[in-house]
């Protein structure tokens, strides 16, 4: 078996274990190996329009935000713009700042607009370190994928 599908399986057993209802769970390494391995593969941004000016932006991937800035209000229109921009066919990963928003854009895609979704854990900056700050443990930014200010 080649590398892609070894991801896609370890990715889909996480999501069993994880009692996930969307096809997997990739470290950011994992998901950025898929995306680049995956013909047609999407890497989908949902973070808000402010943390990609003002934390970082991801160079190839779709931004939609989530929730919007300022009021960290849902965004209504989703659903509609992702489908403006990613086929139906097409393998979606999903990143946030730290994996919990993704996690639930990845359950409405999976169970509402029957995307094949796959949550990129950890998000663009990974979880807080004792001092309360993000980017030090864990996320996009840490692993040294690419990403530009």
């Amino acid at each position: 078996m080649g590398i892609l599908t070894d991801l896609l399986q370890l990715a889909r057993a996480r999501a069993q274990e994880l009692k996930l209802p969307y096809a997997g769970a990739l470290t950011p390494k994992e998901a950025y190996k898929v995306w680049q391995l995956a013909p047609g593969a999407k890497l989908v941004d949902i973070r808000t329009q402010a943390e990609w000016d003002w934390v970082g932006r991801i160079p190839g991937a779709i931004e939609i935000e989530w929730h919007s800035y300022p009021g960290n209000r849902p965004n209504p229109h989703f659903v509609v713009q992702l489908k403006k921009q990613v086929d139906r066919e097409s393998l979606v990963l999903l990143i946030c700042r730290s994996g919990v928003r993704s996690h639930h854009a990845a359950t409405l895609l999976s169970s509402e607009a029957r995307y094949e979704c796959y949550n990129v854990l950890e998000g663009f900056e990974g979880d807080k370190d004792a001092a309360g700050q993000r980017g030090k443990i864990g996320g996009w930014r840490h692993a040294d994928l690419p990403w530009h200010s």
